[in-house]
């Protein structure tokens, strides 16, 4: 029999009902995507802060008020310090607060509890660095009245905390945690994270010690120079002879170029940047003051702009405290009291980073038994259980063995199987005085304010009301028995300790020199015959140099002109880079036609660092083919696409990475010596000449169009919004093309520049400007999020209130801290 199989059959949807379907799904998933929107919305515009009215603050004695100007900036004033500390945790917090708990993550090494293991080798390197044990240890050093005005300021976080556990900044609730409690040692590792920042790892000292064994005296003694005819120790009088252009600074509109960036990356490598390799981006900052002598006013004008990685919101936070006579406007470290850079009613100050030799590798000797060599003998390591807890993964321990020097920190330095100590200066603890400069009234009582000043050590330049300008370097740096810290040393015996530190009447100080002139940018403060060794790797001296021969004219200054010059992008380094090219080509046998056509953008180029040129980039091109041509066959080559890590496991040309190399280089194209000259190169215009064919292969056919700003592109992004593909356009700037380099006043990079630019005008407070990098408020819904980036990257700025008159008028907001 015949089995007939029928088949199930369906009858067909109608074109019409699949769309329906379709639309009714497409409805669907758009109503959950705006509720999520709007939910999301809702939970970030919950954490704005209230800035009108009153509230409430348990923990006050009387009333605070608060007035706050149209870009955001509090002016706290208060009855007494205890209530205005308090009130100056509380609005740090209003608008900081997830900046705070992640700041004091980072240096306690507890970034991998809310973010997972992509932090998890910064907080190892933080545990073994002992950041959170050294700041706990540093409490017990506070003076009674510091240790008052830190309890206050912790407890006017907490009140804040206290006062919206369920409006939190989103961040905490796009990561699942709510923050602890704030305590002083919290402050405290705050303070010692600038410090590391500003701090020199022994990095250089073991690169050092491997090219000397390879390359011999001479040669080492050549790359490691650390003295330039362009040096300006403060207080010299000597104005350079070269022939250099001293035309007049101008803020260089940038190019509308198009770049593509991963900029969230490149804030994580600001924040977990490793100790033991090179630096991502060198650290840098301008100061100078002038007398009444060059200015419009008859009285002096201070600038300051500090370079330092860029983060989303910008490090600073802008702040001006008043209770009675204690009166002070400037920017504050967020997490920490008290106002860093600024002025009150009499004095100005601002700092530059001295980069003092602080930190010494001693290569400890350890037995069989677990124990190292000293003089006394063999002895036992203290040993320093750390543990780590990994969001979503198990739990991480390390031991940290510490000798009589500092923790054994071998595992922070590739390919390193020595026991290496860090002795560093930081473990010794650290005094804070900001309570004392913020109030200092002379130049008396600021350097004895700044006599506390432990670290970081600092180029502070100083003007008063009465006319005076002065200069203070500051920090405890050591004196060593032998040596000066620029060589890993043997710990095993007593050669190389140190015996003391630098008696701070003994530091570099001016005050009042003739020529009314003080600047510095990093580079040597020490003069010929000096007796101490405070740093054994100043910063090369172009933008010293460039300050000075600006200053040094005969123009009267305003304060239009200290912003002028903070904006600054001619390079004197590739002005002489592409002199030298010029000349090359010019005299060199068949250069290429691409060649010639880079020698006639040179010839004819300002030595501004335009992001609109060519010229830049075939200077800056030219001179890294230099420094690998010059380099690779002394040092050996690079391993093909080497990362950091390579580059400290293995000796290459690319391990050479010195502040001062750029003099080095200097100095080798002007003597021309015959060690250097490599042997497939017959004259050092050969050289120059093929760096240059090199460099240019990487450029379009149409020279023109290789502009400098697509090279040094900047993006700011917010560490964690910047995750949230629909939310990088409003979290972050965008990537942005910029005029400057790091060798121009306006120092720039793609991850650094200036974090703030302020000019003091001691005629009259209220003339006073300062702006930061994007704004004060760290939620993206706030309106100064990002209201000062226009001002910092196009280079204009805002004036700073100060006076009761001055503050009224600016005031857009006013709220009223009430006891409770």
């Amino acid at each position: 029999m015949n089995t007939l199989t029928l088949a199930d059959k369906r009858p067909a949807r109608s074109p019409s009902k699949v769309w329906r379907i379709l639309g009714l799904w497409t409805l669907g998933i758009g109503v959950v995507l705006a509720a999520a929107v709007a939910w999301f919305l809702t939970i970030a515009r919950s954490a704005l802060p209230q800035v009108d009215g009153t509230v409430p603050a348990p923990g006050l004695s009387a009333p605070v008020s608060v007035t706050r100007d149209s870009h955001g900036v509090p002016m706290i004033e208060a009855a007494n310090l205890d209530d205005l500390f308090f009130a100056q945790g509380y609005v740090t917090a209003q608008d900081r607060l997830f900046q705070m708990d992640l700041m004091r993550r980072a240096a306690a090494g507890e970034l991998s509890e809310v973010v997972g293991d992509v932090a998890l080798e910064h907080d190892r390197q933080q545990r073994i660095l002992g950041i959170r044990a050294a700041a706990e240890i540093n409490l017990a050093q506070l003076a009674p009245e510091d240790r008052q005005q830190f309890e206050a300021y912790a407890k006017g976080v907490n009140a804040y905390i206290g006062s919206r556990r369920e409006k939190l900044p989103i961040e905490f609730r796009l990561l699942h945690y709510s923050p602890r409690p704030w305590e002083l040692k919290d402050s405290m590792m705050i303070a010692y994270q600038m410090v590391q920042t500003l701090s020199t790892s022994p990095r250089a000292a073991l690169v050092r010690e491997q090219i000397l064994a390879k390359l011999g005296p001479e040669l080492t003694a050549d790359l490691y120079v650390n003295t330039s005819l362009r040096d300006h120790p403060p207080g010299g009088e000597q104005t350079l002879k070269q022939s250099s252009s001293v035309s007049t600074p101008r803020v260089v509109s940038a190019a509308e170029t198009k770049v593509s960036i991963d900029a969230n990356e490149q804030l994580l490598q600001t924040w977990l940047e490793p100790f033991f390799h090179e630096k991502i981006f060198p650290l840098g900052s301008n100061n100078w003051v002038v007398s009444g002598a060059h200015t419009t006013s008859g009285k002096p004008l201070l600038s300051n702009d500090m370079h330092l990685g860029h983060q989303m919101p910008n490090l600073w936070y802008e702040a001006h405290l008043r209770c009675a006579s204690f009166d002070v406007a400037g920017v504050s470290l967020p997490g920490y009291p008290y106002v860093i850079v600024g002025h009150n009613q009499r004095v100005a100050w601002g700092f530059t980073n001295i980069g003092p030799a602080v930190e010494d590798a001693y290569i400890e000797k350890f037995n069989d038994a677990g124990q190292y060599l000293t003089p006394q003998g063999w002895k036992q390591p203290e040993v320093r259980r750390e543990l780590i807890h990994v969001k979503g993964k198990a739990d991480v321990s390390l031991n940290v063995e510490t000798t009589r020097h500092g923790p054994i920190v071998t595992e922070l330095r590739p390919g390193e199987t020595r026991k290496i100590a860090l002795r560093w200066t930081l473990y010794d603890g650290i005094r804070s005085p900001f309570f004392r400069i913020d109030s200092a009234q002379n130049w008396e009582q600021f350097r004895r304010a700044f006599s506390e000043f432990d670290a970081p050590g600092q180029n502070v330049v100083y003007a008063d009301v009465d006319g005076n300008i002065g200069y203070q370097a500051t920090g405890r740096i050591p004196i060593r028995a032998l040596g000066d810290g620029s060589l890993p040393a043997d710990g095993s015996d007593s050669s190389h300790e140190w015996t003391g530190f630098i008696p701070f009447d003994k530091l570099p100080s001016v005050f009042n020199p003739p020529s009314g002139i003080i600047g510095t940018a990093n580079g040597r403060i020490t003069p010929d015959g000096y007796p101490y060794s405070v740093s054994v790797e100043w910063e090369a001296p172009w933008r010293t140099d460039r300050i000075y021969r600006v200053l040094q004219s005969d123009k009267k200054l305003a304060a239009a002109d200290m912003l002028s010059l903070e904006n600054d992008t001619y390079s004197e380094l590739d002005r002489f880079i592409a002199d030298k090219i010029v000349n090359a080509i010019d005299h060199v046998k068949n250069p290429s036609p691409q060649a010639r056509k880079a020698a006639t953008s040179l010839r004819n180029w300002d030595g501004r660092m335009s992001a609109d040129s060519a010229a830049p980039t075939i200077a800056s091109r030219t001179r890294d083919e230099l420094k690998r041509l010059l380099l690779e066959p002394k040092l050996g080559p690079a391993p093909e696409g080497a990362t950091a890590e390579d580059n400290a496991a293995q000796l290459s040309w690319r391990s050479y990475e010195w502040m001062q190399e750029t003099t080095w280089l200097e100095n080798v194209l002007t003597t021309q010596p015959a060690r250097w000259l490599p042997q497939n190169f017959s004259s050092y215009d050969e050289l120059v000449a093929g760096a240059t064919e090199q460099a240019l292969k990487g450029a379009p056919k149409d020279l023109e169009l290789w502009h400098w700003g697509a090279e040094n592109s900047l993006a700011i992004q917010n560490p964690i919004l910047g995750k949230v593909p629909i939310l990088r356009r409003w979290s972050g700037t965008g990537t942005t093309p910029q005029s400057g380099s790091v060798y121009t006043v306006k120092a720039v990079g793609r991850a650094h520049g200036p974090s703030e630019r302020y000019t003091a005008d001691l005629s009259n407070w209220d003339a006073s400007t300062l702006n930061t990098v994007t704004g004060q408020s760290g939620n993206f819904l706030s309106p100064h999020y990002l209201d000062q980036w226009q001002a910092w990257y196009r280079g204009y700025t805002f004036l700073l209130p100060y006076s009761k008159t001055a503050v009224v008028n600016a005031a857009a907001h006013r709220l009223i801290l009430e006891p409770k």
